[in-house]
């Protein structure tokens, strides 16, 4: 144990060998604000990447029509498939027991918007009520198109925060109409999109107000959906790609598409494409951990060397100690101490000095795939074991090989 001798002994033998303690801690507190440092970089290219699917939901598929590649049941390839209500509602009645969100929409864009002097070129879109959970939208004031909305054919329209800058200035837009292709819509919400101001130049009307109003009867551009959570991201991956190939299956042969022809419907997976961001953070993230450990061994290295100059150079006190009667546990005890209190000391400089730089420093760098760089407490106490654990490491050999020497030899030493 610790006590009030033990740690006089440890202050005397670190002011002997005052700057091989102070290069040996230099080594260590480097390796640990290097590795501190890389693990925070490595959270902030995660943070970067998570900020990129907050786009959207997680975990949405996409589907569009296309133009068929191949002759099928007497149908010339270069067909043009138009899907309808009627493929989203079968979609929907099929695997209703997998969906977590659904939504189709009829899409329009460069459509004159108008409010008073104001006007301009915009994008909108006929949705369903889920639209606004699968593009992650925020509504800041009012609220979002509903079911009702559809049933009863309302003329209304939720706006982008951009839209309702440009068209209504510092004015309350809430209760006001628009002219969307001269058509005149009650703006009941805005939102924001976490894409930017692009998508927040987009307004959101109900489908079947869309469908009606412009002429589109029951055609739709695109079909979304996402499936109900699971806690294994290879289980959400196999669950999702069954579920695409099945909805291709259904919606090719309800719209006479040849089984092979990739042309006639489109997919998209994001689930697939969030492995390969995930695993490629994975990999990053690894990288950095050993650029770190091997920093952190370097510095282990430095600590044996110096132990080991030390243990030479205290040879004949070693002696002395084993002839009063000192057994090979207890010298092995006191070499490890002081080479614990080296490491550790050292390593909390690094520790805090790399936490400061990340707390300090870290928000000011941002970037669209980089953000708010930290290290969480979990990896700190992680940090800490290995500080510990480096320190006894470096120390064990050392103070092994004190504890084999015998008292006669160390007496003789010179």
């Amino acid at each position: 144990m610790f006590n009030i001798e033990r740690w006089q002994e440890i202050f005397e033998a670190i002011s002997k060998n005052r700057l091989r303690t102070f290069l040996t801690g230099v080594s260590v507190a480097s390796g640990i604000f290097i590795l501190v440092i890389l693990l925070g970089a490595g959270k902030g290219l995660q943070n970067g990447i998570e900020k990129q699917f907050e786009r959207d939901a997680a975990g949405i598929i996409e589907v569009w029509s296309g133009t068929t590649t191949k002759e099928y049941k007497g149908l010339n390839p270069g067909r043009q498939v138009q899907f309808r209500n009627s493929d989203y509602n079968q979609s929907v009645q099929k695997f209703e027991d997998k969906l977590d969100l659904r939504a189709s929409t009829q899409n329009y864009w460069g459509a004159p918007f108008s409010y008073g002097k104001e006007s301009g070129n915009y994008q909108y879109r006929g949705v369903n009520p889920d639209y606004g959970g699968i593009e992650n939208l925020t509504i800041v004031q009012g609220r979002y198109v509903n079911s009702k909305d559809l049933q009863n054919n309302e003329k209304v329209a939720v706006i982008g925060m951009k839209l309702k800058t440009d068209l209504f200035k510092d004015k309350e837009a809430i209760g006001e109409e628009i002219a969307i292709n001269k058509i005149n819509f009650k703006v009941i919400g805005i939102f924001t999109d976490p894409g930017g101001e692009r998508e927040e130049t987009r307004a959101y009307l109900p489908l079947t107000t869309v469908q009606r109003t412009f002429g589109g009867g029951d055609k739709i551009s695109n079909l979304f959906f996402t499936l109900k959570k699971t806690n294994d991201y290879d289980e959400a991956l196999a669950q999702s790609e069954k579920f695409t190939q099945d909805l291709k299956d259904l919606l090719k042969s309800k719209n006479m598409v040849a089984p092979e022809d990739d042309g006639g419907v489109g997919v998209y997976n994001s689930v697939k494409d969030a492995k390969q961001f995930y695993d490629l953070n994975l990999y990053i993230r690894l990288f950095f951990w050993w650029v770190g450990i091997c920093t952190i061994i370097a510095g282990v290295v430095g600590v044996s060397n110096i132990m080991l100059i030390i243990v030479k150079e205290r040879t004949k006190e070693i002696g002395i100690r084993k002839a009063l009667g000192a057994s090979p546990f207890s010298i092995i005890t006191m070499i490890l101490h002081e080479s614990i209190f080296i490491t550790t000391i050292a390593g909390f400089v690094g520790l805090l000095a790399s936490l400061l730089l990340l707390e300090f420093v870290g928000p000011m760098v941002q970037s669209e795939y980089f953000r708010n760089p930290e290290v969480d407490f979990s990896v700190a106490l992680t940090t800490l074991f290995l500080l510990v654990f480096a320190g006894a490491v470096a120390g064990f050999f050392p103070a092994y090989r004190a504890a084999k020497i015998k008292p006669i030899v160390a007496l003789r030493d010179e």
